[in-house]
């Protein structure tokens, strides 16, 4: 007689295996990164690690979530200032806004990477 087969893996509603948390210090590091990718990739990054990593911790579930937040606001900001290159103070404004983006995103880096939570300013609360 064999043994029974071993149960399958929890699934988390998409027939996947569960992921298990990650560790502290990884948590860390995946917020750490995704504020710096901002910087690069804009949206891109909060974006991706938002989807990949929301289920694996709640510190790397918080800063994902403020950073895709406030990259898209910025991302908003960003067309605004386009549309009024025509009168030339989108040239000032898409400075500005660039500006911002690297001065917050340096910010909330350091704040993770010392386990610390951040919220950015004049940021839209686009996912809750």
């Amino acid at each position: 007689m064999s043994a029974p087969p071993p149960p399958p893996p929890p699934a988390n509603g998409y027939g996947y295996a569960a992921q298990p948390e990650l560790s502290p210090q990884d948590q860390k590091l995946w917020a750490t990164l995704t504020h710096v990718g901002g910087i690069l990739l804009g949206f891109i990054a909060p974006l991706i690690t938002f989807l990949v990593f929301k289920d694996r911790g709640a510190f790397v579930r918080e800063h994902t979530k403020t950073a895709l937040n406030f990259q898209i606001t910025m991302t908003i900001a960003m067309i605004v200032s386009a549309f009024l290159w025509i009168i030339l103070i989108g040239i000032l404004l898409s400075i500005g806004v660039f500006i911002v983006v690297i001065v917050f995103s340096i910010i909330a880096a350091m704040k993770a990477n010392a386990g610390e939570q951040y919220r950015y300013p004049l940021t839209i609360p686009f996912i809750k």
